[in-house]
């Protein structure tokens, strides 16, 4: 049970359910299965490429720093997916370059998201909290979940009430877009590029 957290071998597992075998409906340990891996497990390897092939869908919590080559990856070999990442990756030239061509979007209810952290974690602000059963919390404001899955979110129309003028809504100095600083005044009536906060993708 404490396999992941020995840190003793430079090698990687792969953990395989086939499953429900004892007629319990849950994931047993004597169900799981535990496969060495040649490699340390990293996602550009050989061997975990060959493993991305067979995914029909990958869920996961990708390295933030290598966020950008992650989600090449998974374009790269046309793969279904549900990932955690920050908000703030919306603004990366690549990953933004993606929603422009509709081949990802953020998840159901993205914004704010809460993790269970270990028990040694520091509870420092208000964005932390213990429950009744003793489980550490941390709130991350700008973590979410991005998806190239389809769902009902992304097809609501936004109710817009606001009419275009040239006096409330001016044009960047250096691009031709007009700069609205809330996602409620988007004008309903203006055709061309705008400039609008990023959680807009909400």
């Amino acid at each position: 049970m404490d396999l992941f957290s020995k840190h003793e071998n430079e090698k990687a597992v792969m953990l395989e359910y086939n499953g429900d075998k004892n007629g319990d409906k849950t994931p047993n340990a004597e169900e799981i299965g535990i496969i060495e891996l040649e490699s340390d497990g990293d996602f550009r390897s050989a061997e975990r490429i060959e493993l991305l092939k067979q995914a029909d869908i990958v869920v996961t919590n990708p390295p933030f720093s290598l966020f950008r080559e992650y989600v090449a990856q998974l374009i790269e070999y046309d793969k279904k997916f549900i990932i955690v990442g920050t908000q703030n990756s919306i603004t990366t030239k690549e990953i933004f370059s993606l929603f422009k061509e509709n081949k990802i979007w953020l998840g159901h209810k993205a914004g704010d998201m809460s993790f269970i952290v270990p028990d040694e974690y520091e509870m420092r602000d208000t964005r932390s909290w213990r429950d009744d059963k003793g489980n550490n919390w941390r709130s991350l404001g700008n973590t979410c979940w991005f998806t190239n899955l389809d769902h009902s979110k992304r097809h609501e129309e936004l109710d817009l009430y606001k009419r275009y003028s040239s006096e409330e809504y001016p044009k960047f100095d250096n691009y031709d877009a007009i700069n609205v600083n809330k996602v409620a005044e988007i004008p309903g009536d203006y055709e061309g590029i705008m400039g609008v906060p990023d959680y807009f993708f909400r």
